[in-house]
Formats: C-alpha cells, structure tokens, sequence
C-alpha cells in the first residue's frame, strides 16, 4: 500500500473513532458532559474541544495557515456545539488529507520541522490517548464504550 493511502487510512480512522465517541457522548446528560475533574483536560467537553482544537491548529500549520489559537471550552456550552466544531474541523481534516500527494508527505511545511506525515500521524495518536480518558469517563457515567484498536477497526471496514 503506498505511503498516501496509509495515511488517509489512518486519518480516516481518527475521524470515524471520535465520531463514535460523540455517538457515546450523546447517551449522557449535560452535567456529566460539563462535569470537571482535576485529570488532563478535566470534563468530557473540555477534551472533546481539546482534540478539535489541536486538529485544527496543527492542520493550519500543515497549510502553512497562521496559527489558529486554541478552542475556549467555554465558548461551546452544549454537545451540539462541541460537536459542531468538531464536525467543522473533521471535514477540514479529512479534505486535506484526500487532497495530498506522497510528495506532499513527505515534504515539511514552512512553518514545522518535520514532513507532513509525522504530524499527520501525530494527531492519530494524540487523539488515541485522549478518547481513551473519554471512554473511561463516559463508561464511568453509564454511557456505552467500545475498542478503538485501529486494527479492530480495519476489520470492521472489510465486513
């Protein structure tokens, strides 16, 4: 498989995990959703806007784009606006990653010492560790949680 279609696999991925995520989000209530606690980023929406902003900050740097700025929490009171930006971003993502080349991969953009597919894995994993504090957070509240091994997930695609 050339280096290309590895990376949208694995973007893919990302996108369609957090995406479950959200679908498991929806089973709790507002409180649970805005509940703080002292780990990582602290509530469930406080990560989910965490994962979207650093998507989007690294993509503008991929595009070579100005620096963003991080996601304010508080600017998304609801899960529907939460996810809204999430959904904003996860496109972006995903047009980006449909429009690269392997010349593209593996080249560095202006602004960050390191070729494109590191960053794009980078958001893979960085995802990875924080739906993981989601889940535990959500089976915490009652809320149904599920792997997100990438390989069961890549055998889910062939059914």
């Amino acid at each position: 498989m050339p280096q290309i279609e590895m990376v949208r696999t694995f973007v893919e991925y990302h996108l369609a995990i957090a995406r479950r995520v959200w679908d498991s989000i929806d089973q709790i209530s507002d409180e649970q959703f805005l509940q703080d606690d002292a780990y990582s980023r602290g509530s469930i929406r406080n990560l989910m806007v965490h994962l979207a902003s650093t998507d989007r900050r690294w993509l503008a740097g991929l595009k070579s784009d100005p620096d963003t700025g991080h996601l304010d929490p508080e600017q998304y009171p609801t899960r529907g606006s939460a996810r809204a930006a999430f959904e904003q971003v996860a496109a972006d993502l995903a047009d980006y990653a449909a429009a690269l080349t392997n010349t593209d991969l593996n080249r560095n953009p202006a602004t960050i010492p390191a070729p494109r597919w590191t960053v794009l894995l980078h958001l893979v994993n960085h995802g990875t560790d924080h739906r993981a504090t989601v889940l535990e957070k959500l089976h915490r509240c009652g809320a149904p949680t599920f792997p997100q091994d990438f390989i069961i997930w890549l055998w889910e695609q062939k059914k």
